[in-house]
């Protein structure tokens, strides 16, 4: 009999520590997959519309994107497509579209490339409005937008080239900053 219960001591013991190495091995996996490198993302979303509110709760700005990928790297993400509504005092909110953008330290500065299309409906103050630009940054706490690319504005019977643009929401102003040069364009 002691034969026997050596045995399953033994067997015991080797069961357990089958059991621990396993555990540990377990655990060393999943903290390593929970660190990332540098550069690497650590979160994707899709199909993502997220709204930000004012200190008022009214919304102050829209963000909606088919993709997004997070960076822990300075609390960036870059957005696939993105589609931002910019709301203001106005009835009219500025819709801003373009093929990429990066967000950088959460929405802190958002800067949009490749197709930018600036958008604003007419309003009791401002004609209808759209500016083509290849390069925008906005930073939505502070209400800004600029470029120091060329921009084309349109609005109702005219168009304005120019090399750079600041506007501020808040304000309600679009500054060209050099080489403007506006066209007279009679609608049909």
């Amino acid at each position: 009999m002691t034969l026997r219960n050596v045995l399953i001591s033994l067997l015991f013991t080797g069961a357990l520590t089958l059991s621990g190495w396993s555990i540990l091995l377990s655990s060393k996996s999943q903290s390593v997959s929970a660190k990332t490198t540098p550069g690497e993302p650590d979160a994707f979303m899709e199909n993502v519309v997220a709204t930000m509110m004012n200190k008022m709760g009214k919304p102050s700005l829209k963000l909606e994107t088919p993709k997004m990928i997070h960076y822990p790297e300075n609390d960036t993400a870059s957005l696939v497509t993105p589609h931002v509504t910019v709301y203001r005092d106005s009835l009219q909110p500025w819709h801003i579209n373009a093929k990429h953008a990066k967000t950088k330290q959460g929405i802190a500065e958002i800067t949009f490339w490749d197709n930018v299309i600036i958008h604003h409906l007419a309003d009791s103050s401002h004609p209808i409005t759209t500016m083509r630009t290849d390069t925008l940054t906005i930073l939505p706490n502070e209400q800004v937008a600029k470029t120091n690319k060329a921009v084309t504005l349109t609005q109702p019977d005219t168009v304005v080239n120019a090399v750079g643009m600041l506007a501020n929401w808040d304000a309600g102003t679009v500054k060209l900053l050099s080489q403007a040069r506006e066209e007279y364009v009679p609608h049909s």
